[in-house]
C-alpha cells in the first residue's frame, strides 16, 4: 500500500511560523524505518505494509506530539494488495501515458 500523510503542530512558537523543525523529527522516523518513501514540499508518502506504514505514521506523530500540544495529520491511503514498488511505477505509467500524446 502506498499512504501519504502529512504531519505538523497546528501552531508554532517561531515569529515566521514556520514548523519545519518538527515536521524534520517527523521525517527522521521516516528515513529510520527503512521503508520506500518519497517527501515532498505537501506529503511524505511511505510504500508497505498495512501494520509497519501505520506504525512509521504514529511514530511520526508522536515526535511532532511532543513539542506540541495540538497537531494536525491528513492520510490518503492507496490499498493495493499484490502490487509494490508503487511509489515509483505508478509515476512511470503516468509518464508513459503522457509520453503517448
Amino acid at each position: 500500500m502506498l499512504v501519504a500523510f502529512s504531519v505538523a503542530p497546528a501552531t508554532a512558537d517561531t515569529p515566521e511560523g514556520s514548523v519545519s523543525a518538527a515536521v524534520a523529527e517527523a521525517v527522521r522516523i521516516v528515513r529510520a524505518s527503512g521503508l520506500p518513501h518519497e517527501t515532498t514540499s505537501m506529503f511524505t508518502t511511505l510504500e508497505g505494509e498495512w501494520d509497519e506504514v501505520f506504525e512509521v505514521i504514529r511514530r511520526a506523530t508522536d515526535a511532532v506530539t511532543a513539542v506540541s500540544s495540538r497537531v494536525s495529520l491528513v492520510i490518503k491511503a492507496d490499498i493495493r494488495p499484490g502490487f509494490t514498488h508503487q511509489l515509483t511505477e505508478k509515476v512511470t505509467r503516468l509518464e508513459q501515458q503522457l509520453n503517448r500524446e
